[in-house]
């Protein structure tokens, strides 16, 4: 009986930002204590990648957290364009995408026309990107933690007022 034989796809080179680089270490790293196999996936990922100089010049686009992508996955299963974010800023917008996801964690690096395995509940599925757009800004959240306002402005605001 003939075995039958599986095509590997090669792993895609991938890039990572030197100011994002730090901050996924943590994520991941943090995950991958409380034993979350996306964080695992992460971190792999993030081992493997080159750490490259934010303005660099000598790469093309690449996914990063805050750009653009289209992709499509399996094979061309239909085209979706969506925002990579950090987890707390995904909310439940369905254009963003977490990138302690497994397709989030796929994305992260990758430049047009790589393709890049990931797993969800055992299933192997394939993603490629087709485009890679930059965003014009970082996601900023909307509340950051500890931050204080200089002046009192909103000492004397009663909130909110049913009329």
């Amino acid at each position: 009986m003939k075995q039958k034989e599986c095509a590997v796809l090669p792993l895609p080179k991938i890039a990572l930002t030197s100011s994002d680089y730090p901050r996924l270490e943590r994520l991941a790293r943090l995950a991958v204590q409380k034993g979350d196999l996306d964080g695992i996936f992460l971190m792999g990922e993030i081992n493997r990648a080159d750490i490259v100089a934010d303005e660099s010049d000598n790469v093309r686009p690449f996914v990063t957290i805050g750009s653009w992508a289209t992709h499509c996955t399996n094979w061309g299963v239909p085209r979706r364009t969506v925002q990579l974010v950090w987890p707390e800023e995904c909310w439940s917008d369905p254009a963003r995408i977490s990138v302690l996801t497994p397709l989030g964690a796929a994305l992260i690096g990758l430049q047009v026309g790589d393709q890049m395995p990931y797993s969800i509940n055992g299933c192997l599925n394939l993603v490629r990107v087709q485009n890679v757009t930059k965003s014009d800004s970082k996601v900023v959240p909307l509340f950051r933690r500890g931050a204080r306002r200089s002046d009192n402005s909103f000492e004397d605001d009663p909130g909110p007022t049913a009329a």
